[in-house]
């Protein structure tokens, strides 16, 4: 028990409190979480020591004296598989290292947002990044997805009548290679078009790329929006899903004019530089088995995924085609409501992302979920979905089929 009254000295604008943590549920289906037994432990175990013989005295310093960008080992590995996969010319000084994405949305952010400016996002979008834009004043208005991402002419119409209103938009926040939640990949000529728009508007590109290492074989990814053009575009990347989301590591691209606006706003005294040195060991090796590995299981466990929705679902479902990536993203028929089956679900062990909380407005979004296919096994993700679609029917009537048998 305290003695002093916090409740009088809190600051005004505070999140919600948080419960206390509690053990995953049986059929967890929701965060940005990879296969437990895709983490490479024996070559995360040599790396580390390998790096930490050869380099390890240099923790005695903050940045390890090589400055506040990152650790140069990982900065040049990220230039080089920006080249190789996608179409980015980058110097490392055009490399920053962030702890996590989430630190580059923050920082990208400030950088660019006050109080009361619009922000177009695509009309379903990561949650995390809509709320640090609204957390900082930001105004969002939502840009027209199809099955290929945005659709140009409707966000031309959007810009001009914006215009009209004497209003520019500060940038775009586009997640174009994996789209989150749909896993769609916009289109070359779609991004040609996109970057014109920027440029007649005078409207950044926030490019996030968090996904884009997370691609089906034999699917094929157009160059980065940065890649097509530098001037209109900041690039955020991350090592969470194509390696370990508790690393906490992404990274910024940006021009250097851009970059060292960016740099004052990092607010911390670096990133964990074990972490940074360890990927950088274990990836310079070994990147493109590791990848092909993990999507040839991610890819697996989405078909189970599909499969099991359509069993227990039946027609009633209607799901995204995912390109890659971790999440399923589904529309059950208008009269279901996601956000109701929220508390039944979990009293059931099951979690799921509801679509009104991954998309800029509830209007068109409430019929929708998101479902996360990496980390559960593949009896997990048919046992969770039966049970998902028994929870449903408990509380909609529908699906009114499942697995073939009347309820």
């Amino acid at each position: 028990m305290t003695s002093i009254d916090y409740a009088k000295l809190y600051s005004d604008g505070l999140p919600d409190p948080s419960p206390r943590w509690t053990p995953f549920p049986p059929y967890y289906f929701v965060g940005g979480n990879n296969d437990p037994e895709q983490i490479p432990i024996e070559g995360l175990v040599k790396a580390a020591a390998s790096v930490l013989r050869r380099e390890g005295s240099k923790l005695a310093i903050y940045n390890l004296g090589l400055g506040p960008q990152g650790y140069p080992g990982l900065r040049q590995f990220v230039a080089d598989r920006c080249k190789r996969f996608r179409g980015m010319d980058v110097p490392i000084d055009d490399v920053m290292i962030v702890t996590g994405s989430g630190q580059g949305l923050d920082m990208i952010s400030k950088l660019l947002v006050d109080p009361g400016d619009i922000v177009l996002c695509e009309e379903f979008c990561y949650q995390g990044a809509m709320r640090r834009f609204r957390s900082i004043g930001a105004k969002l208005e939502a840009i027209k997805l199809d099955e290929d991402g945005i659709v140009i002419d409707a966000l031309a119409t959007q810009l001009a009548a914006l215009k009209a209103r004497g209003v520019t938009p500060k940038f775009i926040y586009t997640i174009p290679t994996i789209q989150n939640p749909t896993a769609s990949i916009l289109p070359l000529d779609r991004r040609h078009a996109l970057l014109k728009l920027a440029r007649e508007y005078n409207v950044a590109i926030f490019e996030d790329e968090c996904y884009a290492d997370l691609l089906w074989e034999g699917v094929e990814a157009p160059p980065a929006l940065y890649a097509l053009d530098p001037g209109c575009v900041i690039h955020l990347g991350s090592f969470s899903k194509s390696l370990a989301p508790a690393l906490r590591l992404g990274y910024i691209v940006a021009e250097w004019e851009i970059m060292r606006r960016l740099l004052p706003l990092k607010g911390d005294s670096g990133t964990g530089a074990l972490d940074q040195m360890v990927v950088a060991e274990y990836f310079s090796k070994n990147f493109d088995r590791h990848l092909g590995h993990l999507n040839g299981v991610l890819h697996d466990k989405l078909n189970t995924m599909v499969e099991a929705v359509e069993r227990e679902f039946g027609s009633t479902a209607e799901c995204w085609a995912p390109k890659g990536g971790i999440f399923l993203w589904i529309k059950l028929p208008e009269s279901v409501d996601t956000r109701k089956l929220l508390k039944p679900a979990a009293e059931a062990g099951i979690i799921f992302n509801e679509g009104p909380a991954w998309a800029v407005s509830p209007d068109n979004s409430a019929s929708h979920l998101r479902l996360c296919f990496a980390m559960p096994s593949k009896q997990t993700i048919r046992d969770g979905v039966a049970a998902l679609a028994q929870v449903c029917y408990e509380q909609t009537g529908i699906p009114v089929r499942s697995g073939n048998v009347q309820r």
